[in-house]
């Protein structure tokens, strides 16, 4: 596994600035509000040719009776735990306060290896009076550092790699899928990626849109499968969407679908499926990508012998335009049937990836024209000469023909059912591009 550098500090520090910087992207949302960041946010980056993880948390309020406050706390100490190294973020505008002395003493009592970073030092040259009060943390010499700016970052890697073991041959991660967990929000999916990671990851709370971010978390499977979690803010409706962090999730959720490989989309089975989650759903389908569509709470429906049948039914009708993905019904909250997922994310994931020699493709399109014989408008009949694969993730194919206005929605729609009963593509989506002889696909 690849070394980790967890930042942690008390709120409005800074570390959400820091880690974007560190990472070369504006991965975590950064707003001058206390508390932002609610979540660990994970980032990959590299110094001096090693490669970490670098690990963004909620700032620590020590003492605190706030739910919100309370959980970004916890989420901290795990983040503590599992890290190589520690980034403690102090700010020199603010001075040393109260809050960080008791952080400071929390990571003392960690064990782990600490790094006294002092942000907002904005200033190259001589250095700032100010930062010399925080060796009275204990925690040794103080780095001043400016997240905006970048000043201070190289020392302060510098330092973190020093407390990296030895690079070791299998340092880089496995190939994993990786797995966005979209829907409305408050359908459970911050508790299906705690239930099926076995701690509380994730922030849950009955408050819609707890979660903010887009958050990574990599698992590995009692099967050896390697699986990366994106958890995500719900999409809200658009005329729902008030805070200008709240337009930053609903971008992070559309952002985590494009990088995914397989989106689960979740759904609450006590209200079935809503015009909310036909456009998230949407969002998946658009992209091309791989999807299982999860029916969760379902310990609390009111169930007989066909309940299950008239959901899948109701499902298929309001998604008509993804018929290719399979149903999953589970409860997230008592972990019935969670285990299903994971066949079903596999499955998809593979299909995805099918390639489809260009011999046996256009054997099966001889077949489907003997069957059914292409449509003709005035006397003039359509000819599709051949058919090849263009690409993957999802399948991509392109048909050459005579005329693609004798194309016809119906005829493109026969072949791509023949295309996916022949070759098992029944979990992926598809597409099928006409092009006419020299000319521009349409």
């Amino acid at each position: 596994m690849k070394p980790m550098i967890a930042i942690v500090g008390r709120p409005n520090v800074g570390k959400s600035l820091l880690f974007n910087r560190l990472i070369g992207q504006r991965l975590s949302i950064v707003e001058d509000t206390p508390g932002v960041t609610r979540d660990r946010i994970y980032g990959e980056s590299d110094w001096n040719g090693r490669a970490f993880t670098v690990v963004d948390t909620g700032g620590i309020e020590p003492n605190t009776d706030n739910e919100i406050l309370s959980f970004m706390r916890e989420q901290a100490r795990i983040a503590i735990d599992n890290a190589t190294v520690i980034v403690f973020l102090t700010d020199i505008r603010t001075g040393m306060t109260a809050s960080d002395e008791d952080v400071a003493e929390m990571l003392r009592k960690s064990g782990k290896p600490v790094v006294l970073a002092v942000n907002k030092v904005d200033t190259t040259g001589t250095v700032n009076p100010d930062v010399y009060e925080f060796y009275n943390l204990g925690l040794g010499e103080p780095i001043p550092v400016s997240a905006v700016h970048g000043h201070g970052t190289g020392d302060l890697l510098d330092a973190c790699l020093s407390h990296f073991p030895p690079e070791a041959a299998d340092d880089a991660a496995p190939d994993a899928i990786r797995v966005a967990v979209i829907g409305k929000p408050n359908a459970g999916k911050s508790s299906l990626v705690n239930r099926i990671l076995g701690e509380e990851r994730v922030i849950v709370s009955d408050v819609a849109g707890t979660t903010r971010d887009a958050i990574d978390t990599p698992f590995t499977s009692e099967d050896g499968d390697h699986y990366i979690f994106i958890d995500t803010a719900g999409i809200r409706r658009k005329s729902k969407i008030e805070e200008s962090v709240e337009r930053y999730s609903v971008l992070r959720a559309t952002m985590a679908v494009e990088r995914a490989d397989v989106c689960l989309i979740l759904i609450d089975a006590a209200e079935g499926v809503t015009e909310q989650d036909t456009k998230v759903a949407g969002l998946a389908h658009d992209a091309g990508k791989a999807s299982v569509i999860v029916v969760n709470k379902w310990d609390i429906v009111d169930k007989d012998d066909k309940t299950m049948e008239r959901m899948t039914r109701d499902i298929r009708n309001e998604l008509a335009y993804m018929p290719y993905a399979p149903i999953v019904f589970l409860s997230a909250k008592t972990g019935q049937r969670v285990p299903k997922l994971f066949p079903a994310i596999r499955e998809v994931w593979r299909q995805s990836g099918t390639r489809v020699t260009t011999g046996a493709l256009n054997s099966v399109l001889a077949d489907a024209q003997t069957r059914v014989q292409p449509p003709t408008d005035k006397g003039r009949r359509l000819k599709i000469y051949y058919m090849t694969q263009v690409g993957v993730y999802p399948p991509r194919f392109v048909a050459f023909c005579n005329d693609t206005k004798l194309f016809h929605f119906s005829y493109r729609r026969y072949l791509e059912n023949c295309i996916r009963n022949t070759f098992g593509l029944d979990g992926t989506p598809l597409v099928l591009t006409v092009r006419q002889k020299r000319d521009k696909e349409v």
